[in-house]
């Protein structure tokens, strides 16, 4: 899903960090960074355990971490981070498309995956959807990530009791899984985008889920939705 997000000119930046163990890449990202509107780097780190200290440090909005590094992988980054500074948004930028990574990073609270050849629009684009709230991953990982849902939601189970929520967020769920963004949610059931928000953020918490991606995932596998 993409979205577009106006930067008015008294908006705070987006604060964002580097984790990546190829220098050159971190340097280079930064520079195109600068050119960019409302986004702000500032800091970077070379390795997995240099990235959790310094998201802890900084606090961020969004972190854009390689999945393989040296010392921590971006993986185990990625559960730190988000045990560190609940709040930072991640994204895994890296050259692996392996399904076993993009699954991981999505269950260890990662909003995004992106492939290191997106142009530096998309991981610009990335970085303000997932500061936003929403979930974001390269086309071709997407691909991947539906064939997953597909053998998910295939009928050898059951679906598992959703007590633990009311029916209004079950609802919400149910739409997030559909794809739909927070202002697309409050239009169908005609309540406020704060509102969605803090359904979304209730929803996480009972179900102990870390970011909307790990949430389609759950819909799925627990067939409060299914893929076609």
């Amino acid at each position: 899903m993409r979205v577009s997000l106006p930067q008015t000119a008294d908006a705070e930046p987006i604060r964002v960090i580097i984790v990546d163990d190829q220098e050159l890449f971190r340097q280079g990202l930064t520079m195109l960074m600068a050119a960019e509107s409302g986004l702000e780097v500032v800091g970077q780190a070379g390795d997995g355990a240099s990235g959790i200290e310094l998201a802890g440090r900084v606090a961020p909005d969004v972190v854009l971490l390689d999945v393989r590094m040296p010392k921590i992988s971006g993986i185990e980054a990625c559960v730190a981070i988000k045990e560190a500074v609940p709040a930072a948004k991640i994204i895994m930028l890296t050259v692996s498309d392996e399904e076993t990574d993009l699954y991981e990073a999505v269950k260890s609270g990662a909003s995004g995956y992106l492939l290191k050849d997106s142009s530096i629009d998309e991981v610009a684009q990335a970085i303000r959807v997932v500061a936003d709230g929403q979930s974001l991953i390269s086309p071709s990982m997407a691909v991947k990530l539906i064939d997953e849902f597909k053998q998910m939601s295939q009928p050898d189970r059951g679906p598992v009791s959703t007590f633990r929520l009311t029916e209004r967020e079950l609802e919400v769920l149910r739409l997030v899984a559909q794809g739909l963004n927070n202002k697309d949610i409050a239009k169908r059931l005609f309540i406020s985008e704060n509102t969605v928000k803090n359904h979304v953020r209730n929803l996480l918490e009972k179900l102990q889920l870390h970011s909307r991606m790990e949430a389609v995932l759950y819909a799925v596998r627990e067939k409060i939705v299914e893929i076609p």
